[in-house]
């Protein structure tokens, strides 16, 4: 590829970043893809109010605010909206077109442009040094490496049945993905983009995150009920967490975050409609925050630890949690069936 063209397609972005260096967004705000609305939506939580709405393309999900705070990116999908209980046969032709990885200008809140993303990415995550984004590719189990100088994928790895969670390891050196139909999670190397190990899981296995030191992961387990404990630096695993049930269907564990100083882990429920309290040093389920939304999914927590945010896709709205008390403090209405959440926070 000529140094011209490598240029032109970062160009845009660079540009937008030299103009508004004066500029910093807000960190305090959040952004929320509503999947059937097309949306990020903006919300500053101490206010409690939506601050703006911005239009980016169809199935807005999987979301990540760039390594610098300036731009947030997200992943869009023409694949129709299906489901664990939905005829596949019944739902209207994917628009290819319609796939891939937005970027918003958290300055100007406005989409800027749409990179290439394979085919229907649902999550992904950025490596340490903000150049690379590593994309899950549900329908044609792969992951997808994104170089965001060239806006070109470069590579594609094939993973487990029907990924989704994407989190690169604290260190930058491993990435994993979830596959939900498989049970396992495959653990990549970004050197050399060789799988080094499958790391067995519960039944469809959601999101992954790991400790500050990179010393634990844990995966979310959806239809298990449980989390899975193992060692990063051996890809073993080393145990599995119970989440207590107190609904008919079970506690659906979907969306992971860590509080700031690693002592709780914090996992939605789904349709269990509660988050799941974590104790990290025993590794143990401590309890549950009850009655935080219908189908609590993309969960995130504040800078100081202090509170908790959910998506709420079936009642569409997001839920303030207060951790100390153990309950929701406020709920905004967001509309458009919201998947995820994050903070405007450095990463």
């Amino acid at each position: 590829m000529s140094t011209r063209r490598v240029l032109s397609s970062f160009a845009l972005l660079l540009g937008l970043g030299l103009a508004s260096c004066h500029r910093k967004p807000d960190p305090k705000f959040l952004y929320l893809s509503s999947e059937a609305s097309g949306e990020i939506v903006v919300v500053d939580p101490d206010m409690a109010a939506v601050q703006a709405r911005i239009a980016v393309g169809k199935r807005p999900r999987g979301l990540k605010v760039s390594r610098d705070g300036r731009f947030l990116y997200v992943a869009l999908s023409g694949s129709p909206r299906g489901g664990p209980n939905v005829d596949e046969s019944t739902l209207p032709p994917a628009d290819r077109s319609a796939d891939g990885i937005g970027v918003v200008d958290l300055i100007e809140r406005k989409l800027v442009r749409t990179f290439p993303s394979g085919q229907d990415p649902e999550a992904f995550d950025i490596s340490r040094d903000g150049k690379t984004l590593y994309v899950s590719n549900e329908e044609t189990a792969e992951l997808s490496v994104l170089d965001l100088e060239s806006a070109k994928i470069t590579h594609k790895v094939a993973v487990g049945k029907e990924p989704e969670g994407v989190t690169v390891r604290p260190d930058g050196k491993v990435v994993y993905v979830t596959s939900e139909q498989d049970g396992k999670v495959t653990a990549i190397d970004t050197s050399t983009l060789a799988v080094v190990a499958d790391i067995p899981t519960g039944m469809r296995p959601r999101g992954v995150v790991f400790t500050k030191d990179g010393s634990l992961g844990f995966v979310s387990n959806e239809f298990g009920g449980t989390l899975t404990v193992f060692d990063p630096r051996t890809n073993k695993s080393l145990s599995t967490i119970k989440i207590e049930a107190k609904v008919p269907l079970g506690e659906r564990p979907m969306g992971l975050v860590l509080s700031p100083d690693d002592k709780q882990l914090f996992a939605s429920t789904g349709r269990g409609g509660a988050i799941a309290v974590i104790d990290v040093a025993k590794r143990d389920f401590d309890h549950l925050i009850e009655n935080v939304g219908a189908r609590p999914w993309g969960v995130a927590i504040d800078s100081d630890g202090k509170r908790l945010f959910t998506a709420n896709g079936s009642s569409d709205d997001l839920s303030i949690v207060d951790i100390a008390r153990g309950e929701v403090e406020k709920k905004i209405p967001i509309g458009g069936l919201p998947w995820g959440v994050v903070t405007g926070a450095l990463q």
